[in-house]
Order: structure tokens, then sequence, then C-alpha cells
């Protein structure tokens, strides 16, 4: 409120609070993943800039879809954090553009996949 911020809707909050939470984890377990294989931790950054940066400029967060050519709108619905975005987008005030179904669904899954992934890799690690 103090930043000039509304909630449209607040029986809506713990939508977006899900959503945040399911983000968080994403990126979580797409750093556990690639710190589990790294043989040194000079690289960790490098990589990670290399690979959130384009999810974060691919996911809707900056632009809109709309009007858009149809080869940047396909790399915006494989983004998985597109889905995330258009999540928090309509919890928090101007409606869902993919359907709060979709956007649980996809965001679920490659969280939940993407975090056996890191769990696995990241219990491979020889100390």
């Amino acid at each position: 409120m103090i930043a000039g911020f509304r909630v449209q809707n607040v029986f809506l909050l713990p939508v977006a609070v899900l959503f945040m939470f399911l983000i968080a984890v994403l990126c979580t377990s797409i750093g556990t993943a690639i710190a589990s294989v790294l043989e040194d931790m000079q690289g960790f950054q490098l990589i990670m800039n290399f690979l959130i940066m384009p999810l974060f400029f691919f996911s809707n967060a900056l632009f809109p879809v709309d009007g858009l050519p149809q080869a940047l709108k396909l790399l915006i619905r494989l983004n998985p954090l597109s889905y995330g975005v258009d999540g928090l987008r309509g919890a928090l005030g101007s409606g869902f553009q993919f359907g709060v179904g979709l956007d649980f669904l996809v965001l679920g899954a490659m969280t939940a996949a993407l975090l056996g992934v890191g769990s696995y890799l990241f219990s491979l690690i020889q100390l």
C-alpha cells in the first residue's frame, strides 16, 4: 500500500504466496542441480546468470505477450517461469492469461521435476 500497490482481491493472496513459493523452489532446485555437478564453484554464477536471465526475460514479466511474433510466443509458452509470473499477475490484480489451473499444473510439475533432479544430483556428491 505504501508503494502504491493495491491488491484487487484479498482472497487470492494465498494463491499469490503459493506461486511465490513455487517460483522460489524452482529457482533453488535449478541452482542445486547445477551446483551439484560442478567441480569448482568458480563458474556457478556465470552458469546461473546464463540460465536465469533468459528465463526471466522470456517470462512475460517485462513485456506483454500480445503482439509478439509467434516464435517469441512459443518461447514464452515453453518457459516455466512464464506460468509463475502469470499466476502472480492474475492473483494480485489483472487476471490470468493462461488460466490458474494451467499455471499451477505447469509450474508445479516443473518444480517437482527439477526438485527431484536437484535432490538426486545432490545425493551423489562425494565429500
